[in-house]
């Protein structure tokens, strides 16, 4: 009552009476732990957004004012800010060969042009050399198709490479993706990825396909291996798509979380949930999972009717808990916690 009439945020137990030696409350200060990492780091966020939104993908718009005066702050660059400076950089830079080491020791590369490669290094260094200078901690990406038709690479596994350090990188420039993937990994200690909410499986209303053409962090894809983005290659050429990532996430256990800034109510909204990952036949190319969570249709009408984007963060982690209460009761977003 006092902490309500002071005006104070507060969070509370799972037992209304616990002992402070018993395992519940060490579980309760773990929980909570968690929520103080996630306000803690979202408040200061410095979010750097790479080039300009893919025309195709409206659903991604979000509000810089709604994220600002929540402590969040979103820094830009254009596309040309990385692509000139890369291909001034020469093949025997320091920088670019320290790069390139990383690339070709993070996964399997057999069947990609070393020029692709050379080209991914060259695009790293200037990147990171940016967020570096500006204390940026996560990033959104213009991944396409300006960087295939005038750079000739997919940047997806550069991509996948920082969200495996825990600095989570987006497609499509979708920022709230990357808050949302921000949180996730803030929540957990581990490496989240951006998705597309994809297919049904099958007939089972509880489990569905998802997909990114890709660049999930590899923790997520124990078989990942560099190739061609299949479908961007149909239009852009293979010879300019190498850089996606291929693999399959094996079965275990997923949380899930969508931030939104909704600019017609003024507000920051969020779904969160958990799930598990299956080991159900899954026959296709990409960044690729397949899930069942409780009550999925019921998810997916709440997605759709509140206007969410089609992209939805996961990681490989129960922090469901810990993210309602943490963009709820801290942030003051209004927040669904799926099945609850």
């Amino acid at each position: 009552s006092n902490l309500r009439q002071y005006g104070y945020s507060f969070s509370v137990t799972d037992l209304h009476t616990v002992s402070p030696k018993s395992d519940d409350f060490k579980q309760d200060l773990i929980k909570f732990m968690g929520v103080c990492r996630v306000v803690r780091g979202l408040r200061s966020a410095r979010l750097g957004a790479v080039g300009a939104r893919p025309n195709a993908f409206n659903t991604v718009r979000y509000s810089e004012k709604l994220l600002q005066e929540t402590g969040i702050t979103v820094l830009t660059a254009d596309l040309t800010e990385m692509l000139g400076p890369a291909a001034k950089l020469k093949n025997d830079d320091v920088d670019v060969k320290k790069q390139l080491d990383l690339i070709m020791d993070y996964l399997p590369t057999k069947g990609v042009p070393t020029e692709s490669i050379m080209r991914m290094a060259k695009f790293s260094s200037v990147l990171k050399k940016w967020m570096a200078d500006l204390d940026i901690q996560a990033t959104a990406l213009q991944c396409w198709n300006s960087l295939q038709t005038n750079y000739g690479v997919n940047v997806c596994t550069l991509m996948s490479m920082m969200s495996e350090t825990l600095m989570p990188s987006a497609c499509e420039v979708d920022i709230t993706g990357v808050v949302s993937m921000y949180s996730l990994q803030l929540a957990t200690g581990t490496p989240s990825a951006l998705v597309d909410w994809n297919n049904n499986y099958g007939n089972d209303p509880d489990k569905c396909v998802l997909f990114h053409c890709g660049n999930w962090a590899k923790s997520f894809t124990p078989d990942a291996r560099m190739e061609y983005a299949n479908i961007l290659a149909t239009t852009l050429g293979k010879e300019n798509t190498y850089g996606a990532i291929n693999g399959r996430t094996p079965s275990g256990p997923m949380s899930f979380a969508r931030v939104s800034t909704d600019d017609q109510l003024g507000m920051i909204r969020a779904y969160v949930g958990e799930g598990e990952f299956t080991d159900d036949e899954l026959d296709t190319f990409g960044s690729r999972a397949v899930i069942k969570v409780p009550e999925l249709q019921d998810l997916l009408k709440y997605i759709v009717k509140n206007g969410f984007e089609h992209h939805v963060a996961m990681s490989g982690a129960a922090s469901s808990q810990i993210l309602s209460e943490a963009l709820g009761t801290y942030m003051g977003w209004e927040v669904y916690h799926h099945n609850a």
